[in-house]
Formats: structure tokens, C-alpha cells, sequence
């Protein structure tokens, strides 16, 4: 069983337990990783959901990973925002939503960073992507590029997430972890990723869901290759699942600009322009 097909089935009961202990669950940090450091990839942002409905009338709490890629805009997995039902929504976030930006401790204040609550989210059509609106931009940490290039075989891309350390019974961590891995397969909307370093068996963990997957350099600035979907048990020497975003480049260019656009059209008191690409 996969780890997105737990967390959408019986997992909800595991959710549930860890909620009445006191501890926030997530939907899908990184394991066998490293400790990310302070002032170290100050895109990376945990999501964290609150008062989630269930099917049996009760509520959950959540997180997700995510990352910042414009002044108001972060992009995750799409099924970090959700009915019910467990399936994908878009418009108003369904349930309170908080993005820690800026700080390597999510917990820790003092590190600075910013808490801000997340207003909408636009599920991306045939893939598991989500951008995420915020309620204020974030204007001192440098948003994630997106990657131009097609992913080859055998890239190696950073993962940083937020997530559990180990996949039976995980528990969130509130200290971004991070780790490197390898691409080893690619499909038309996503590709298959394996560890690479510290460990062969560095892998995405339950409460990674969103996680950016990022190529890095020498000489240039990260862009951003793919977000974390789902995988096996963790840790793990197999494939993990993540989307990408090359081939969603433009809709995602698109949406950041409708819905920029509108709003700096509310602010000057002016309307909308027709032929504005809006999807709720």
C-alpha cells in the first residue's frame, strides 16, 4: 500500500489518534536525511491545517510541505487541500490554513520567518499540484524559479520537508530536514526519484506532501523541479513519486498573474479586466 493510499483510507484513524495525543498529523520529514541549518533554503514552507472535518463528524489536524515561488504564491501537492470526501478542491481553503516561511524551526519564533494564513487554493488540472494564495505577500525571502529545462535521468535534486523521520507511526517534525536524491524514471507529468545522499535510503516520509524537489549549482540560483506526491513506507531505497513542473510551467505563470492582477485591480478600486483567466 502505497503511502498517499494510507493516508486517504485507514490513515484517517491513525490521524485521528495522534490528534487526541496532542501531536498534529500531516498529509504526506524527509527520512535518513540531515537537519537543514539556519538561513538554509528559505523557500521551503511547512503547512499547517487545523480542524480538518472527517466522515464520522469529527476533526483532524494536518501539515503539508510547500514551497515559495512569488511574494503571495507557494505551490504543494494537490491533495493537501481537500473535501471530505479526500477529494482535491479549489476556492477558499476548506479548513484554517498556516504557512511557516523563512525559519528552519517552524516552532521557534525567535528565528524570525513569518506565519501566515493561507486564503485559496487552484488544484492544477491531471496532476497532483496545488498553488496556494496567501493572505499577505512575503517579501524578504527570495521565491523558488521554476526549473525551464526538461528533468533528465540521473539529475540530482534537493528534497526539504518537514515531515516524519520514519513511516511507522511517524510523527511531524517541526525542524526542516533535507537530503539529496537521484531522478530514475520520467513519465509526461512526473518523474521517480530515489535516495542519494546521506543515505541510499534518503526518501520522502508521511508529512512530506508538497515537498520541493530542487536543482541546485555552483553558479546559479535553485529552480524548482518537482513536488513530492507519494511513495512507499519510509525510509526506502525505491521510487518515490513526485509531479512536475516543467510541463505546468505556464499554467501555473498564468494564475499567479490572474489572480495578482485582480487583486491589485481591487486595491485601485478599478474592475477586472475581461478575458482574465480566473479558476477557482
Amino acid at each position: 500500500m502505497t503511502r498517499r493510499r494510507a493516508l486517504r483510507g485507514a490513515g484517517l484513524a491513525a490521524a485521528a489518534a495522534l490528534l487526541v495525543a496532542g501531536t498534529a498529523t500531516s498529509a504526506s520529514a524527509v527520512a535518513d536525511g540531515i537537519t537543514a541549518q539556519p538561513g538554509q533554503y528559505g523557500y521551503a514552507v511547512r503547512l499547517t491545517m487545523t480542524n480538518i472535518p472527517n466522515l464520522d463528524g469529527g476533526h483532524y489536524d494536518s501539515a503539508c510541505s510547500a514551497a515559495l515561488i512569488a511574494p503571495s504564491w507557494l505551490i504543494t501537492a494537490g491533495h493537501c487541500f481537500h473535501d471530505v470526501y479526500r477529494h482535491p478542491v479549489s476556492g477558499p481553503v476548506p479548513y484554517p490554513t498556516t504557512a511557516t516561511i523563512g525559519r528552519v524551526d517552524a516552532s521557534d519564533p525567535s528565528q524570525g520567518g513569518h506565519d501566515v494564513a493561507v486564503v485559496a487554493a487552484v488544484q492544477s488540472p491531471g496532476r497532483d499540484i496545488a498553488l496556494a494564495h496567501l493572505a499577505e505577500p512575503v517579501d524578504d525571502v527570495t521565491p523558488l524559479a521554476l526549473d525551464p529545462a526538461a528533468p533528465h535521468l540521473g539529475d540530482i535534486l534537493r528534497i526539504a520537508g518537514w515531515g516524519a523521520l520514519r513511516g511507522n507511526h511517524p510523527v511531524p517534525q517541526t525542524h526542516l530536514q533535507t537530503g539529496q536524491v537521484q531522478i530514475s524514471g520520467i513519465a509526461p507529468t512526473t518523474v521517480a526519484v530515489r535516495g542519494r545522499a546521506p543515505r541510499w535510503t534518503t526518501s520522502a516520509c508521511p508529512y512530506d506532501s508538497g515537498a520541493p524537489y530542487v536543482r541546485e549549482s555552483a553558479t546559479g540560483e535553485p529552480v524548482l523541479v518537482a513536488v513530492e506526491s507519494g511513495g512507499p513506507t519510509c525510509p526506502h531505497p525505491f521510487d518515490e513519486t513526485a509531479s512536475r513542473i516543467g510541463v505546468g510551467g505556464a499554467w501555473i505563470r498564468s494564475i499567479i498573474a490572474a489572480r495578482d492582477h485582480s487583486a491589485a485591480s481591487a486595491e485601485l478600486g478599478q474592475p477586472d479586466q475581461p478575458g482574465q483567466p480566473v479558476q477557482p
